[in-house]
């Protein structure tokens, strides 16, 4: 969707050099437009280095490689900038240039140098634009800080100090100055996270193959990936062939075999072989820069702690407001009044939160962990119970046969052969288990024909004429009418070793059973652990599972309080929703598909780094190391953010409140009133960022192997 205003859509092309455009249009000046978020849609054009809007002057200046392709495209988004580009509540902010902010600073300085007469008009010149912003402010939006600002300087002027009106002015400027440098700082420490992985690639050019910087491919270049290599685009194989491993992408674990005239997605990763990819998409129009929307929406985006913080800053500016008039009623010490109007707690607040939820979601980015938003990092601290999907979550995902039990003696090869040539076009992790393992043994599949796959069951085909079924034992004995009595104590002893079963029929006789396992992940049981040990009084296991396999699995990893066995994928969400409503506060850990409801359900959900598209669009955390240890170290990093909100908020409120005391009291002049209060906000956004942007000590975790690579 985009913005259909006729009159604001106009572009006009104001200055143009090589590679260099000054474009001036009017819906720039829209007091609702995200300049970040349109700066950052430009930038992601291919071919656009840098853009930069100035919003008083409803102008933009961009960098651009110089092609014809690449301006046109630049003036066609300004012509529909789309939707998502507008928040109808923003508050408009001023762009604040450091040569204005100097300026002030050097009049303030000059003023008690100056000639008597000068005075005056200069002190008006500076504190007038300060004090129509009070003016406008208090109209439109009621007491806000900008017309403590105003007041201020207003009452210093009116008592003809002119100084002290300046030297206020310099200050609020170089205040804002600070406070916007910090957020900008911040921002882009989220920002840095969307940094392609790829920094430099191969091209093909003129037969020779050249190395590239990333930010130079263009749209049809020819782009060499061999093993171990990262794919930079999203394009079509036009040369080799290789194993390529789309994971991170689709969910899928499995490598896929990538030849001439192969799609391949960017974020995939060539694991043999070598390619040569004819780009179809490069930058930001590639699929591993999904990631960016995620980001770009964790800076557009507050959290309720956030939120709570700037309400009690605007419930506070009245108050300050209020005080000062008191005094000047009480006192008529206008001195007095503008030294209180210079305390504000709403910067301090406002500022630190933003700037301590980005530095820990850098940190969690850092970690191996992506948060979409300061609300997930809120929520996780807060959660006390954690569902886990069994499957890819506390197991590797990752199915092995294990055994082959014929029956009445046999020949387990033969049976192999049987149930990989039934299950061999079903795209399924069992029957990919079993193909893998007859393959593996080099045994020759038998032909099949009128295959017919069962969805939850298994497959039923035709195989030299004789009708084979291969699945579970409900559709085998319940469905199909076959005895499978013969396999009961094969079938428990296998199931108490945590492995998942598979039986064949042959014209409705049992032939035998497969056994499959899918291992618990090395590090899930100390997971688990670093979990309950901060503060997780409760973990919950789902699974599709047989209960006794289930069981098995849930006694090796240790630390589970409640498993729920054999469910359907609609059961999750259900089950989550019950906790709720036991008062549990909850995350979902999952990967896929059929996870998303859940997801979606959880107070906090969880993706793996495998997840498929949905899950990974559904959840609020994704972990971008295949290690889920990495959800105890977020669990710390959230913690630790939420300390230090309230850090801030302690400190925000003594320290003003003393300041403001002593101003109250006469002790301080507007000038020194308003150095310790931006020396306050100061020191307390550099403490956010500092306490709220290091790596946990948990998070050393990573730097040595799981346990043994076994779970006791």
């Amino acid at each position: 969707m985009t913005r259909e205003r006729p009159s604001l859509r106009r572009v006009s092309v104001i200055h143009e050099l090589p590679g260099r455009l000054r474009l001036r249009a009017r819906i720039l000046a829209d007091p609702s437009l995200d300049r970040a978020y349109l700066e950052a849609l430009l930038g992601g054009l291919p071919g656009v280095r840098s853009a930069r809007v100035n919003e008083r002057a409803a102008s933009l200046v961009l960098e651009y490689d110089g092609k014809k392709a690449t301006r046109r495209k630049v003036l066609d988004l300004l012509g529909r900038i789309p939707d998502e580009a507008f928040l109808p509540e923003r508050e408009e902010e001023r762009e604040i240039a450091l040569p204005a902010v100097l300026g002030q600073a050097l009049a303030a300085c000059a003023t008690p140098f100056l000639p008597g007469w000068s005075r005056a008009p200069l002190g008006w010149l500076l504190g007038l634009p300060t004090i129509l912003a009070g003016l406008g402010t208090l109209l439109n939006r009621g007491v806000k800080v900008e017309v403590l600002d105003a007041a201020a300087v207003a009452f210093s002027l009116l008592r003809r100090d002119h100084f002290t009106a300046n030297a206020v002015v310099a200050m609020l400027g170089l205040g804002s100055w600070l406070e916007q440098w910090t957020r900008k700082k911040s921002d882009q420490l989220l920002k840095n996270l969307l940094r392609p992985q790829v920094e430099t690639v191969f091209v093909e050019r003129d037969a020779r193959e050249v190395r590239l910087p990333f930010d130079e491919l263009r749209v049809g270049d020819i782009v060499v990936c061999g093993a171990g290599e990262l794919v930079p685009v999203d394009g079509i194989v036009v040369d080799g062939e290789a194993a390529v491993n789309r994971a991170s992408i689709t969910g899928e674990s499995l490598p896929v075999h990538t030849a001439l005239g192969s799609d391949v997605l960017s974020g995939s990763l060539v694991e043999e072989g070598r390619i040569k990819i004819a780009a179809r998409t490069v930058g930001a129009e590639t699929s591993m820069a999904r990631i960016g929307r995620f980001l770009e929406n964790s800076l557009r985006n507050k959290s309720a702690s956030q939120k709570r913080n700037d309400d009690l800053a605007d419930r506070l500016v009245p108050v300050t407001f209020a005080l000062g008039l008191a005094l000047f009623a009480l006192t008529r010490d206008v001195r007095r009044a503008a030294a209180v109007l210079t305390v504000d707690y709403s910067c301090a607040l406002k500022l630190a939160a933003p700037v301590a939820v980005k530095s820990g979601m850098h940190a969690a980015g850092h970690c191996g962990v992506l948060l979409k938003g300061g609300q997930a990092l809120d929520n996780l601290a807060g959660v006390d119970t954690i569902v886990f999907d069994k499957t890819g979550t506390l197991t590797l995902g990752d199915l092995r046969l294990t055994d082959v039990l014929p029956l009445d003696g046999g020949d387990p090869e033969e049976l192999l052969a049987l149930a990989a040539g039934a299950e061999e076009h079903y795209s399924h992790p069992v029957a990919r288990a079993v193909v893998r393992e007859a393959r593996t043994r080099g045994l020759e599949l038998p032909p099949i024909s009128q295959v017919d796959f069962i969805v939850a069951h298994g497959v039923s085909a035709f195989v030299e004429g004789r009708r084979v079924l291969v699945g579970s034992r409900h559709f085998l004995e319940e469905d199909e009418g076959v005895p499978c009595s013969a396999a009961d104590a094969s079938e428990k002893r296998l199931r108490s070793q945590g492995k998942s079963l598979l039986y064949l029929a042959r014209d409705g006789r049992l032939q035998g059973l497969l056994a499959l396992r899918d291992e618990p992940r090395p590090e899930a049981a100390e997971a688990l652990e670093m979990l309950r040990a901060r503060g997780i009084s409760r973990v919950v296991m789902l699974t599709g599972d047989h209960r006794e396999t289930a069981e098995a699995i849930a006694a090796r990893l240790g630390h589970v309080d409640e498993l729920h066995a054999e469910l359907k994928p609609e059961d999750k969400a259900l089950i989550v929703r019950r906790l709720q409503a036991e008062g549990r506060f909850l995350a979902f850990a999952g990967d896929g598909v059929n996870d998303a409801p859940a997801l979606l359900s959880a107070d906090v959900g969880v993706c793996m780094p495998g997840g498929a598209d949905l899950a990974r669009e559904s959840a609020q955390v994704v972990l971008l190391e295949d290690d889920l240890r990495a959800l105890a170290v977020a669990r710390d990093i959230a913690a630790r953010t939420r300390s230090v909100l309230s850090d801030t908020f302690k400190a925000t409120v003594g320290f003003n409140s003393a300041v403001l005391l002593l101003a109250s009291g006469g002790r301080l002049s507007p000038v020194a009133s308003a150095l310790l209060h931006n020396a306050c906000t100061l020191g307390i956004v550099g403490y956010a960022a500092l306490a709220g942007g290091g790596k946990p000590a948990s998070a050393a975790a990573f730097q040595r192997p799981a346990p043994g690579g076994e779970v006791s």
